[in-house]
């Protein structure tokens, strides 16, 4: 006597694990699992700005491209200072949704005029992008 499973029950379970990742794929593509898989996504766009006089300002510009919101907690001039959100203001908010652009401002010492930058954007889910500007005299 054999033992094991009937070819007809081998069948069905093959044709049902078929089914589920089918479906699985699918909901992926389209986009139905959606929030498993979404990412923030920031650039700084070449529009920011550090000008120096008696204290320096800085204008930092970023553009979402990712699919998830992202929360800017603080932005650092490396080197010479980091700015949390209390030293900073935003346009149009901290949140930075997919495809959206926000700035944002705070004042910073210690800059030289024709130096240039590394810039660094913190999110509250542990992100960190990076950009580059050159500080003018103003």
């Amino acid at each position: 006597m054999r033992k094991g499973i009937s070819p007809v029950i081998a069948t069905v379970i093959i044709v049902a694990v078929a089914i589920a990742i089918s479906i699985a794929v699918a909901g992926w593509l389209m986009g139905l699992w959606g929030t498993f898989g979404a990412t923030e996504q920031l650039q700084v766009l070449p529009n920011s700005t550090l000008t120096t006089a008696n204290t320096s300002n800085l204008k930092v510009c970023v553009k979402n491209t990712g699919s998830k919101s992202a929360t800017v907690t603080e932005i650092e001039v490396v080197g010479v200072a980091t700015l949390a959100q209390a030293n900073l203001s935003a346009d149009p908010s901290f949140q930075v949704g997919p495809g959206e652009v926000a700035c944002f401002t705070g004042t910073v010492t210690g800059i030289n005029a024709g130096a240039q930058y590394a810039i660094k954007v913190y999110t509250d889910s542990g992100g960190v992008y990076q950009g580059y500007v050159v500080a003018q005299s103003g």
